[in-house]
């Protein structure tokens, strides 16, 4: 049979194809960053999602540093890094970690009435950055805790230098490294000179309120010390695991102080360890624990720990990991925010100064930490305005 061609009905379809497949043969590549919409390229979301992008978990901040830095300068910023100590157990293979302290390039000094300050590092692990259109919600680690409040601090500041609201002397930015380890960014900030400032701005997740103060922290491992033997002859060990256990539970059942304000201290048992298999009888066993500390001298619950230990077993050790800290009252006096208290810890008792200080970000510390983290577009977008009625608010004060 012969071929025969395509009908005139076919011919006017494939006419009709061809007309519509003309943009995608002649379409440019696609970015990787077109996945996203075009209000998702706007300076402030763009920012936070290349900080988001970049893992940054605490003790690894040196690739997100390197980017923020390269940032700021691009935007005229004159960036000082200050080098902080190595964390973890590889930390000699590790890259450099750095503090970075930034002022406009054109200030005639590193000297400022204000600072915003917020954290490079995030909670393991590592969670990709994710948009969703249809909610306008980003996810992934760290887009509340820290990298929302970095991007609303920085578009705040550029925005304010560059419409000539502020002088450039009256601003400077520091990011810290390791404030979810206990703040030792914080700490290598403080121990060296650095400004006196009159008013330091902490970014945090407090949806969007002015945090009127926040529990203390204390956090500390108890060890047990045992030895080892076969399990089928138990009576010729000591087992770790059995000395600890009793202790913990004391502590789970212990009562610590109370406040109006911040209501009970809380106690929580994190991490546990002990053992090498289970026809072993366990030759050490420790706990680590961190106690949210709402009332008195962190001393006054020290003492109740090691005494509740005790209790139990005299042979258990406690080790505090620092002396701790009690409740932070934070300033809260800027009119049009709404107040709240909070439970986590901050760097603000880290850092050195007779200044005032405010604690302020977008997002809910309810959902940071977590595995679903998100945050809004919208309130990335007021917070920026936040922080810069907060800096004014500032400026405005003697």
């Amino acid at each position: 049979m012969l071929f025969r061609g395509p009908s005139p009905f076919y011919r006017v379809i494939l006419a009709i194809l061809a007309i519509l497949s003309i943009p995608f043969i002649f379409a440019e590549p696609t970015s990787s960053s077109s996945q996203y919409p075009l209000a998702i390229d706007q300076p402030l979301l763009s920012l936070h999602r290349e900080l988001v992008q970049i893992p940054s978990i605490s003790g690894n901040e040196h690739d997100v540093g390197e980017f923020l830095a390269s940032y700021l300068e691009a935007h005229q910023f004159t960036v000082h890094k200050q080098r902080v100590a190595p964390f973890g157990h590889e930390s000699s293979s590790r890259k450099p970690r750095h503090n970075l302290l930034a002022f406009p390039a054109n200030s005639p000094t590193n000297v400022s009435r204000v600072l915003l300050t917020s954290h490079l590092d995030t909670v393991p692990p590592h969670i990709p950055y994710t948009y969703n259109s249809s909610s306008h919600q980003i996810a992934g680690r760290g887009v509340v805790d820290d990298k929302a409040c970095i991007a609303a601090q920085v578009t705040a500041a550029i925005s304010l230098l560059s419409s000539n609201a502020i002088p450039p002397s009256s601003l400077s930015l520091l990011f810290v490294v390791g404030e979810e380890i206990g703040g030792d960014g914080m700490r290598a900030f403080s121990a060296v000179p650095h400004p006196a400032y009159e008013t330091v701005i902490f970014g945090e997740p407090t949806d969007l309120k002015l945090a009127s103060g926040h529990k203390g922290s204390l956090a500390f491992t108890v060890t047990a010390k045992g030895k080892s033997a076969h399990s089928g002859y138990p009576w010729l060990g000591k087992n770790a695991n059995s000395m600890l256990i009793p202790a913990l539970l004391a502590l789970d059942n212990l009562q610590l102080p109370f406040s109006d304000k911040y209501g009970d201290s809380t106690l929580n048992i994190g991490k546990m360890v002990g053992g090498e298999a289970s026809n072993v009888i366990p030759e050490s066993a420790c706990a680590d624990i961190q106690v949210r500390v709402a009332a008195e001298k962190p001393e006054v619950s020290q003492n109740l720990i090691v005494n509740a230990v005790e209790e139990v077993d005299g042979d258990l050790e406690v080790h505090f990991w620092s002396k701790g800290y009690g409740p932070v009252e934070i300033d809260h006096d800027v009119v049009g925010f709404e107040t709240q208290t909070v439970n986590y810890g901050t760097d603000i008792p880290w850092l050195d100064g007779n200044h005032k200080r405010y604690l302020y970000g977008p997002g809910s510390i309810l959902d940071a930490h977590s595995d679903h983290e998100h945050l809004s577009v919208e309130d990335l977008e007021k917070a920026v305005e936040g922080y810069k009625r907060l800096v004014l608010a500032a400026l405005e004060k003697r």
